[in-house]
C-alpha cells in the first residue's frame, strides 16, 4: 500500500508572517526554497573566513555595486533564500524599500564545506531558473569554485570549474580580478 504525503508549500509572505509572529528566532539560520523552510548548515571557520575574504574583495566595487552577506534575496512567490554573498546592482536606498529580486542581482556566491551537493542540485538551479545571471560555488573540500553562468529555465547553460591557480571576475564586473587561491584560503 502506498502512502501519499502531502506537503503544504509556503510562501514569501506567509514565511515573513511566521518571522514577524517569532516562530523563528533572529539567530535561526532557515532559508524558504520552493515553498519548504530549509534548515542551514552550521557555518565553520573555514566558511566564515572566506566569506569574509570574499566581502572585502568585492567591497572594491563601493559605489559601483552592493555586497550582500547573508540576506535574503526574494525569487518568486515560494523561495527566499539566503546566499552567502550576493553582489547587487547599486541602489541609493540599499534596498531598503523592498528586498532585492532576481533583476537586481549581479553575481550569488555559495560557500560550502559540506553543502556542495546541495547547494549544486538545489539552489543553483534555483537561481538559474529566476534568471540569476552568475553564480559562483566556492567548495572549500574539493578546492575549486564552479562557475555558473547563462542561466535557462532548467539551470545554467555554461557552467566551469575554476582551480586553485585561476583568476576569476564577475562578468557584470571583468575589470575586478580575483585569485582562486585567495579564495579558498
Amino acid at each position: 500500500m502506498a502512502v501519499h504525503v502531502l506537503r503544504r508549500r509556503f510562501t514569501v509572505s506567509e514565511y515573513h508572517r511566521m518571522v514577524e509572529a517569532g516562530i523563528f528566532g533572529e539567530d535561526d539560520r532557515v532559508e524558504l526554497i520552493e515553498g519548504e523552510i530549509i534548515q542551514m548548515s552550521p557555518i565553520g571557520s573555514r566558511h566564515s573566513a572566506c566569506v569574509a575574504r570574499l566581502t572585502a574583495l568585492l567591497a572594491r566595487l563601493h559605489g559601483q555595486a552592493i555586497v550582500w552577506v547573508h540576506n535574503p534575496v526574494a525569487l518568486d512567490e515560494h523561495s527566499e533564500p539566503q546566499p552567502d554573498i550576493a553582489l547587487l546592482r547599486f541602489r541609493e536606498d540599499f534596498y531598503a524599500q523592498r528586498l532585492p529580486g532576481p533583476e537586481d542581482v549581479l553575481l550569488v556566491v555559495e560557500v560550502a564545506e559540506s553543502s556542495a551537493k546541495y547547494d549544486q542540485e538545489v539552489k543553483v538551479p534555483l537561481y538559474g531558473r529566476a534568471g540569476v545571471p552568475e553564480v559562483w560555488v566556492v567548495d572549500l573540500a574539493e578546492e575549486r569554485v564552479t562557475v555558473y553562468r547563462s542561466p535557462t529555465s532548467q539551470g545554467y547553460h555554461e557552467v566551469r570549474l575554476a582551480l586553485r591557480d585561476e583568476m576569476l571576475s564577475p562578468e557584470s564586473c571583468p575589470e575586478l580580478q580575483l585569485s582562486v587561491a585567495e579564495l579558498l584560503s
